[in-house]
């Protein structure tokens, strides 16, 4: 059963039908959200509902704003696992450290999660063209997703977007294009094309599904956790989504009455000094976000220099009692290499920017040693060979070993 009621602007709180396809608000062309029924959902939906069901993010169906299960575009997105960094902790002298390690959903990153959601509905409605501009890991994942739908795709992406997203891009045979600008030059393009091309725009908070996609990333984090929320969560931070909707969810459970305690994280919303719009905002104390000019980081999935939902992420990190803030660009490859070092596991580099943040926030006394904190790592490094440039020292086979130099 489907326990959708309506959509509403996260702006102006103007209602739109569900049951019909919308892009932004057309009174404020500000992002619109999923609203449910969480009345009938919290008489008719427990707890007990999910014992059983398969380890994907479609155990949350009742949850989610699907309405023919049939109509699912799906690669199995899997539960992620959540690890207990027990070295990472030692490190940053903290006692509870997790990482929950989204790059093992399909292609390689969190985007399966929004895509997955964004393509399913698009299907559902019948639309047979997609396309969206992309910093890298999201135009892989509508690639894909749209090619398991039958659907035809087009993806723009700046043209020093990582190498290995461009060819995902193309291998899942998404029309692609290179453009020389940012993101937002790229949306722009898709925003012109939707009256020309035909195409049905799945660009980050432009259509309201992808954030239901990423809020499966904290109802799993309050399942894992026992129904018991962690004090911390840090969040590298672009278009946002995946923050806003972990905040959704932990509202929505909350009214379920599932959570154990109404207390909830406070979310701390990382970037690169590289691009760091959010960050200032919330240092000025502003609502919204100015565009953030030069963008440029080696983090291609947070280079997002002006955000359509930007106030949606400041309104969740201030409600949450947390902190956006942005670490020295230059320390990203240190803190992937230290990571990988310490624990053997491959942070992407928007990830790295969260291990700058902690150790901020830790000798700014802003977290405390004895909190649960969590970091998403939203994708996987071996996505990312531009980010890391250490040249590694030759052997010559046809030689005697230098053994003192090794």
């Amino acid at each position: 059963m489907n326990y959708v009621t309506h959509l509403e602007c996260a702006n102006c709180a103007a209602r739109y039908d569900a049951a019909k396809v919308h892009n932004l608000c057309t009174a404020c062309q500000r992002p619109l959200v999923v609203r449910y029924d969480l009345v009938a959902l919290k008489q008719k939906f427990s707890k007990k509902a999910l014992f059983g069901r398969p380890p994907t993010i479609w155990r949350y169906l009742e949850l989610l704003p699907v309405r023919d299960p049939a109509k699912i575009v799906s690669l199995t997105e899997t539960i992620t696992p959540i690890l207990e960094t027990k070295q990472l902790a030692s490190h940053f002298g903290v006692q509870h450290l997790y990482l929950k390690d989204e790059s093992r959903l399909p292609t390689g990153s969190f985007k399966a999660r929004g895509m997955a959601m964004a393509v399913s509905m698009a299907h559902g409605f019948g639309l047979k063209r997609v396309a969206c501009p992309t910093a890298g890991n999201a135009g892989g994942a509508m690639a894909a997703y749209a090619a398991r739908a039958g659907m035809e795709a087009y993806v723009f992406m700046p043209e020093d977007t990582p190498i290995i997203n461009q060819k995902e891009c193309f291998l899942a045979g998404a029309k692609t294009f290179l453009v020389n600008g940012l993101i937002t030059d790229c949306g722009r393009i898709v925003g012109e094309g939707r009256a020309k091309k035909g195409w049905f725009d799945l660009s980050t908070l432009k259509e309201p599904y992808r954030i239901e996609g990423k809020k499966t990333m904290g109802l799993e984090l309050a399942e894992q956790f026992d129904w018991e929320l962690p004090d911390v969560i840090l969040y590298p931070t672009g278009g946002g989504t995946g923050l806003i909707g972990m905040w959704k969810a932990f509202q929505e459970l909350e009214a379920l009455g599932w959570l154990k305690s109404p207390k909830r994280p406070r979310m701390i919303s990382c970037q690169s000094t590289g691009c760091a719009p959010i960050a200032e905002a919330f240092k000025k104390g502003d609502r919204f976000a100015k565009k953030f000019e030069p963008a440029v980081t080696i983090a291609s999935g947070i280079r997002v220099p002006a955000a359509v939902g930007d106030f949606m992420i400041l309104d969740a990190v201030r409600a949450s009692g947390g902190i956006a803030l942005a670490t020295p660009e230059a320390d990203i490859p240190k803190w992937m290499q230290f990571a990988g070092s310490r624990e053997g596991v491959a942070l992407c580099p928007e990830t790295a920017v969260c291990l700058g943040a902690l150790e901020v926030l830790l000798q700014d006394g802003k977290i405390k040693p004895t909190e649960r904190i969590v970091i998403f790592n939203t994708g996987a490094a071996q996505k990312y060979p531009e980010a890391v440039r250490e040249q590694l020292p030759r052997l010559d086979c046809t030689q005697p070993i230098d053994w003192a130099s090794i």
